[in-house]
């Protein structure tokens, strides 16, 4: 409870501080509206057009967590089971994540078209995160527990079931949580790159075009707000999974 009410109270802080800032330092300009007039744009457009825009969004950061996600936990297990191959999954990891999102998604985007960047920027967003987080974790299983497994008879197989699963659950969550909002950062970054009519992406590019700034703030506030949103579910997820590491879940 008392996280929560901090959460809220910085928010609140922040909220302040940007209103404060907008009456102030950046009155004369316009670049930075009022809270409220982010607001009043907010009504003024309807929750229909934020909403049509955002579950398109959604759909391809959907799909590129998931696939990323997948691939990524696929390759940590295979590492595990053939050690001999973590060299080649920690160069791939190296590679995704100094890979420029704005110079392949073009590439992307000429080759497949249509809503393929979108997807594939997501799941490169979250591949890293996710591949790096599941390998500390599958590692974190203790030795002795192990150990004991072998012991009484266990084999491989029972030890990655019985012991260094269940010790990789709370690492692999965390990754898994911290991805949230890459993924959707990652979506919206392949919409900016043309190819699609609907979207964040889309009509955050619009509203900079036509210079709508309260617009723009209010779709950067629905984005900020899905990200928060999808890290907290997976965090309270996390939890609920894995009580005993109550204390490794951010």
């Amino acid at each position: 409870m008392t996280r929560w009410l901090g959460g809220a109270a910085g928010i609140a802080a922040l909220v302040a501080l940007w209103w404060v800032l907008a009456a102030t330092v950046f009155a004369d300009g316009g670049a930075v509206p009022t809270p409220l007039a982010v607001v009043q744009q907010f009504a003024e457009d309807g929750w229909q057009f934020y909403w049509d825009n955002a579950s398109v969004t959604l759909g391809g950061a959907g799909m590129g967590y998931l696939w990323g996600n997948l691939i990524a936990l696929a390759i940590a297990m295979v590492v595990l089971l053939f050690p001999v191959t973590e060299g080649v999954a920690t160069q791939l990891a190296v590679v995704s994540y100094c890979m420029p999102l704005t110079a392949i998604g073009p590439i992307i985007l000429v080759v497949f078209g249509g809503r393929t960047p979108t997807i594939f920027l997501a799941a490169l967003s979250v591949f890293f995160t996710t591949l790096v987080g599941s390998l500390l974790g599958l590692r974190a299983a203790d030795k002795a527990s192990l150990d004991v497994v072998t012991a009484y008879g266990g084999n491989r197989w029972h030890r990655l079931v019985k012991v260094q699963l269940v010790a990789a659950l709370p690492a692999v969550l965390n990754a898994l949580k911290i991805a949230v909002p890459a993924a959707l950062l990652g979506a919206i970054i392949g919409e900016y790159l043309g190819g699609v009519d609907s979207g964040l992406g889309v009509v955050l590019t619009v509203a900079q075009q036509q210079y709508v700034v309260p617009r723009t703030w209010a779709l950067a506030v629905v984005c900020g707000l899905l990200a928060g949103v999808g890290y907290a579910l997976l965090a309270v997820l996390g939890r609920l999974i894995t009580p005993w590491a109550k204390g490794e879940q951010g």
